[in-house]
């Protein structure tokens, strides 16, 4: 099949998501993206440094169509998706996907949610964006063999962003298909040295999808032209050392038309790191809460997981952002405050003596058959608590608990909204909010909800 025939077929499952296609479990699993990216974006919102960007991107823009999320303030869309999906990124809670694309909502809702509120569309277009955007970042991502250095934040989600927007605007399959190359033509390139640094730079990435996704729309109205094939030149070629153009379309029929979209194969974070800790807490928070130990038993914790976590062995990482990135701070951390949430990555807890001394006894190594990627029969994690009694406490984990294949009831997504979106919105707004995601599809106009996500003045 040629490379032309991927991106045509790419551009028609995405130019042919409508609302009236989608099943209901489809428009669900877009409602529950929703909630979860709008709490990540509120909590982020709080960051100093993101509350600095807000008020930049308010005050150099002209046009101000567009909230920025948690502040009482709106600015140019391409400025308020760029300091939205900073903020999202920046606790580490928003939702991702293990079959590619890495975190496609942050990288894809906060645009569309900022030119649906130009647009003034209604709740139904916002879904097809959203859900179109979302397919096209996971398909891009999952056919990409990446370079061992190469962080995922702000590479497949632009041209994800970009359809998006292009499906907000109704253009049709020949324009989504030009829009993807050009899009990923300006997808940033990153490293995972910032995450292991805790350099917050690395927040950017996501905001700079949706920045150039959106961007990427108005350069194809401008007349630009775009490469034939950007994915496979770009992924396969510079950032990756594979880029499998059959794997993009991968259960797309003859009709461009998918069984089960991408948006229901998710999976919602309940621990406040980097997705390969998560297999590891599970493991662990089995243990603290069904053992009686303290951190003052532990001799030892050994660690087995995903080759990639002998990256994240650093057992005393120096900021907020390094801690979400250190597999011996998490396991430390879930032992002495039995939470993994997002109190428990602040500074006060990090520089906390029993945190530090404790992962400082935790060793780390990776096992080459353990994958995300598995069932319920493979282990993605093994944790074994030496204990100073002699005792040896181990527990596996398989798919992480918040997968869409192991998946926590929605009350406690509905109560990790709640708990992230508190310090933004007052508890009247917060309630507002629930109920309003809940009827998504009914909305009239997107800016019914966008007036919500502002701070109670």
């Amino acid at each position: 099949m040629s490379s032309r025939d991927y991106l045509t077929r790419l551009a028609g499952l995405a130019a042919g998501t409508r609302f009236d296609r989608l099943s209901a479990a489809t428009v669900a699993a877009a409602r529950a993206v929703t909630l979860d990216t709008l709490g990540a974006i509120l909590a982020g919102s709080r960051l100093t440094e993101n509350a600095r960007l807000a008020d930049l991107a308010a005050d150099r823009s002209g046009s101000r169509a567009a909230t920025l999320v948690g502040h009482g303030r709106k600015a140019e869309p391409m400025l308020a998706a760029l300091a939205n999906g900073t903020a999202g990124v920046s606790l580490e809670m928003d939702e991702g996907n293990r079959w590619g694309g890495g975190h496609p909502a942050i990288h894809v809702l906060p645009a569309t949610l900022a030119i649906a509120e130009e647009l003034g569309v209604d709740g139904r277009r916002f879904i097809e964006a959203l859900v179109a955007g979302y397919e096209v970042t996971s398909r891009l991502g999952g056919a990409s063999q990446v370079r061992p250095n190469v962080h995922s934040h702000g590479t497949w989600g632009t041209a994800g962003a970009a359809v998006a927007v292009a499906s907000l605007r109704g253009h049709d399959a020949a324009a989504i298909h030009t829009v993807i190359n050009l899009a990923t033509s300006m997808s940033p390139a990153n490293s995972w040295q910032p995450c292991f640094e805790g350099a917050t730079i690395r927040n950017l990435y996501p905001g700079r999808s949706n920045l150039q996704g959106i961007l990427a729309t108005h350069v194809l109205a401008c007349g630009y032209t775009a490469v034939h094939d950007a994915p496979s030149d770009l992924y396969g070629t510079i950032l990756g050392d594979r880029f499998d153009s059959d794997a993009v379309v991968d259960g797309v029929t003859a009709e461009d038309r998918v069984a089960l979209y991408r948006i229901e194969r998710n999976y919602f974070k309940f621990h406040a790191c980097c997705l390969y800790n998560h297999p590891v807490l599970d493991a662990m928070h089995s243990l603290v809460h069904g053992q009686d130990f303290s951190a003052h038993d532990v001799q030892r914790i050994r660690v087995t997981s995903l080759p990639f976590v002998t990256r994240m062995a650093d057992p005393s990482p120096g900021n907020m952002l390094a801690a979400k990135f250190s597999v011996p701070y998490a396991v430390a951390v879930a032992v002495v405050k039995g939470t993994t949430d997002i109190s428990a990555f602040k500074d006060a807890v990090r520089e906390d003596s029993r945190v530090r001394q404790l992962a400082a006894r935790v060793e780390v190594s990776g096992d080459d058959t353990m994958s995300l990627r598995g069932g319920h029969d493979r282990p993605t994690a093994r944790v074994s608590v030496e204990l100073r009694d002699g005792r040896v406490l181990t527990r596996e984990a398989t798919i992480v608990r918040g997968d869409s294949a192991n998946p926590r009831p929605h009350h406690e997504l509905e109560a990790k909204f709640r708990a992230l979106a508190s310090d933004a919105l007052d508890a009247a707004r917060v309630n507002a909010v629930v109920e309003m995601v809940a009827r998504l599809e009914h909305l009239a106009d997107i800016r019914d909800l966008t007036a919500l996500l502002t701070a109670a003045p």
